[in-house]
């Protein structure tokens, strides 16, 4: 979701016009509600929206993400944790938390002994996981394990030198920024190298995009780094594989296996 700089916004309240659909003079599917609003740091509209038990996340009324398809989500936090599911203490972070999905699988993954820090940039957003959408997950931000920090994911990682075992970031679009256009300050050449200084020497970055990204592939290798790029459904069982996960190291070694 959202992790990067910017004044939290508020929240805008219900709407109070339902959005009907008619089948046919006798038949109405149940109403499209807008539930609640907020303002990104450019001063876009991020809307939650409700329809029957699925929620829906709009940017300017483009969709950036639904609870009906995520389980590109729940891969991020898989292949991030992959090496380290028998680590007793790891400290991780996500880079913006969305519908809580990613943290969820984090949380069931890893130890008890874990640290889960959870970067966002929008304070609404975070309040729309602890209300309307707490049910999705059980309520993750509960969890004792959970570091909840709100604001500039790219600050906390530029602070964080030599900190994380993995860092996982679902921010925005991938590294061509949706919501936010100082985004991409993650994914530049120095953005690169700045989350690879935060990681231990074995620890690997992994990053969400809707789609590939060949020049961000060039910063990788021109940073000499190792990575890995996973195709995978926005859906559980789904055949099309719409959505690609980078996972990125210092050594071959860090990286999980190919599927």
């Amino acid at each position: 979701m959202l992790a990067q700089s910017g004044s939290s916004p508020k929240t805008r309240g219900l709407s109070s016009t339902p959005v009907w659909v008619m089948l046919s003079s006798q038949t109405f599917m149940k109403p499209t509600l807008q539930i609640a609003s907020a303002r990104t740091p450019d001063g876009e509209l991020l809307a939650l929206f409700q329809h029957d038990a699925d929620f829906s996340i709009k940017v300017n009324r483009q969709e950036l993400m639904t609870s009906r398809a995520h389980e590109s989500e729940l891969e991020l936090a898989r292949l991030g944790c992959q090496r380290l599911l028998s680590q007793q203490k790891p400290t991780v972070l996500i880079g913006g938390l969305g519908m809580g999905f990613t943290l969820r699988q984090a949380l069931d993954l890893l130890q008890p002994g874990a640290t889960v820090v959870v970067s966002e940039l929008i304070a609404d957003v975070v309040t729309w996981n602890r209300t309307f959408l707490g049910e999705l997950n059980q309520h993750p931000l509960r969890d004792p394990r959970v570091v909840l920090k709100i604001g500039d994911v790219t600050d906390l990682i530029r602070k964080s030198a030599q900190t994380f075992d993995a860092i996982m970031l679902d921010v925005d679009n991938g590294p061509e920024a949706l919501t936010s256009a100082g985004n991409d300050r993650l994914y530049s050449q120095t953005g690169i190298e700045t989350c690879m200084r935060a990681l231990h020497a074995k620890g690997c970055l992994s990053i969400w995009s809707g789609a590939i990204d060949h020049a961000f592939e060039r910063r990788l290798r021109q940073a000499q780094l190792c990575f890995r790029r996973f195709h995978v459904s926005a859906y559980k069982g789904g055949k099309a594989r719409s959505r690609c996960i980078w996972v990125i190291a210092h050594t071959p070694t860090s990286l999980p296996p190919e599927k």
